[in-house]
């Protein structure tokens, strides 16, 4: 139900919007010179912290592991009355749809092809074509698979006891670290943190978007025939923020849920249908290599940072990917921490680390594979037509997608279709996250406003607008992404707030079946 008592905070709404706006306007009206500064200080984030990044990686999947195999996995996240909100399905449809969005669909075609032609672990792209092949698999696997959703499951641990199980009435990050900072969680400091995560949030949904608008152009300009325009793109984004704003207009339950639903059974539609129209055994066999190449190397592939040769792929793709779920992660966080009441500590990483996994190495493995098909059977020189393209992704995906039998009346409509649904179910849930940070007064099973969902939903719509007509999209995609790094030690408090709180709280009442505070203890350490 909606709060009928919640009010927004304005001095955490302004100056996140603020934040956001003043940032994005620099950098429009500053191309030039902004886009220089911020690749200055990525490129100084990326090469003298990445091994940070990457211990920090790796330090997710130990500890979630580790959490979910101990005694306090079996801690209920809710009263011990609370049911799980939403079914397995729907919920599991829901946090691999927020999380990846249209990346998933877009990279998995485009991404090996990098790969097939970079030096990675100091293999020679020229001279050993069949190692690269395998090596280009085994990356997107590794890439998109148990570290990333580590670090989305890490915040929504904490944030889910705090509201859950402490009642803490704030969907927020300072939330959860208020068993460390106390009072602080309301003041100055907390307010800060909010405020980080906000224009993390905006900055990140808002440049996904914006680079999503040109890609299902390019493809309704294939099925039409109408010309690449700004035009054409404002009324796609226009179409876009309008399914995305009516949708969480509407709720979790009504709008949110069902069509993350919807967006699975068309993801399973078209993946399907290239798993049999494409080369059937050579996806098997390659998906089977890349995950046997992965977790084979896991610890390596996690800790490589090529520090002699700095050949720059550490920096360019498994550290920037690190930096990007970091700065995605207080949104992850927040949205399963809301849709996961009801369910154990064990239950929410298990399913989190799996569900999203597995979901993305099926993308990976099936189109990821028919492009390497593509690449080394000399079918379609997929490499060559990103060179003449000049490095133009979208061209290249809708190169590939005409390669794809009945790709003009069967698979290009559907992929549009599933580009449309899969954005919009990222887009509506950071929408409905953006409104839940800053409502003042919210309990777990409470909903913002309408209206303040609905507003969430037209500003993200119209910053993506800015940003297409400015230009200034690469810059504040980095931008966002540069604020992953003070987020780190933030995570790492919340996690050290969450291990006091669970050690004050069930030190002496651990079971091995799933267990709950009784309400009137919550109120006594709260």
């Amino acid at each position: 139900m909606a709060g009928q008592t919640s009010t927004i905070d304005y001095k955490l709404m302004w100056p996140g919007v603020i934040a956001t706006a003043v940032i994005g306007t620099l950098l429009a009206v500053f191309p030039e010179r902004g886009k220089a500064i911020v690749d200055a200080a990525f490129a100084v984030i990326t090469h003298d912290f990445k091994w940070l990044y990457l211990l920090f990686g790796l330090f997710c999947v130990g500890f979630l592991l580790w959490l979910a195999l101990s005694c306090w996995g079996a801690v209920k996240l809710g009263a011990p009355e609370d049911a799980p909100e939403f079914s397995n399905y729907t919920w599991a449809a829901m946090i691999f749809c927020a999380g990846m969005g249209i990346a998933i669909v877009y990279w998995a075609f485009i991404e090996p092809v990098y790969y097939m032609n970079t030096s990675i672990l100091h293999v020679d792209p020229n001279s050993q074509k069949g190692l690269i092949g395998e090596l280009a698999g085994m990356y997107g696997q590794f890439h998109w698979g148990i570290t990333p959703w580590a670090l989305y499951a890490l915040p929504a641990i904490p944030i889910a006891y705090a509201i859950h199980v402490k009642r803490v009435p704030a969907l927020r990050l300072s939330t959860a670290c208020r068993g460390v900072i106390g009072a602080h969680a309301d003041g100055f400091f907390g307010k800060l943190i909010d405020t980080v995560v906000i224009f993390a949030m905006i900055g990140g949904v808002g440049t996904s978007l914006g680079l999503a608008v040109p890609l299902v152009s390019s493809l309704v300009g294939e099925m039409t025939g109408l010309p690449m325009s700004f035009g054409l793109q404002l009324v796609v984004l226009c179409i876009w923020t309008a399914l995305f704003t009516y949708t969480v207009w509407a709720g979790l339950k009504t709008g949110i849920a069902r069509l993350a639903d919807l967006n699975t059974f068309i993801a399973y539609f078209l993946l399907a249908y290239v798993f049999i129209v494409g080369p059937t055994t050579f996806i098997l066999n390659t998906w089977c290599n890349s995950l046997g190449l992965m977790m084979n190397d896991f610890i390596r592939l996690s800790l490589w940072s090529d520090p002699i040769s700095n050949g720059g792929f550490p920096e360019t793709w498994t550290v920037f990917y690190w930096a990007w779920w970091a700065a995605y992660a207080p949104m992850m966080g927040l949205f399963v921490a809301r849709i996961s009441r009801g369910r154990t500590i064990r239950q929410v990483i298990f399913g989190v680390l799996f569900f999203g996994s597995a979901g993305c190495w099926a993308f990976l493995a099936v189109w990821g594979g028919y492009v390497i098909h593509l690449q080394t059977q000399g079918i379609l020189d997929v490499y060559g037509i990103l060179q003449a393209s000049g490095g133009s992704n979208d061209v290249t995906v809708v190169a590939i997608l005409r390669s794809i039998p009945g790709s003009k009346y069967i698979f290009i409509p559907a992929f549009t279709v599933l580009c449309f649904v899969f954005l919009a179910t990222t887009l509506n849930s950071a929408a409905y996250t953006l409104s839940s940070q800053v409502t003042r007064v919210l309990s777990g099973d409470e909903e913002p406003p309408r209206w303040n969902r609905t507003m969430w939903g037209i500003l993200l719509g119209l910053f993506a607008v800015g940003l297409l007509a400015t230009g200034a999209l690469k810059a504040v995609q980095l931008s966002s992404i540069i604020v992953a790094l003070p987020l780190i030690p933030v995570l790492l408090l919340m996690v050290v707030s969450f291990m006091k709180w669970i050690h004050e709280d069930y030190a002496e009442q651990l079971q091995s079946k799933p267990i709950a505070l009784p309400l009137e203890e919550i109120k006594k350490s709260s």
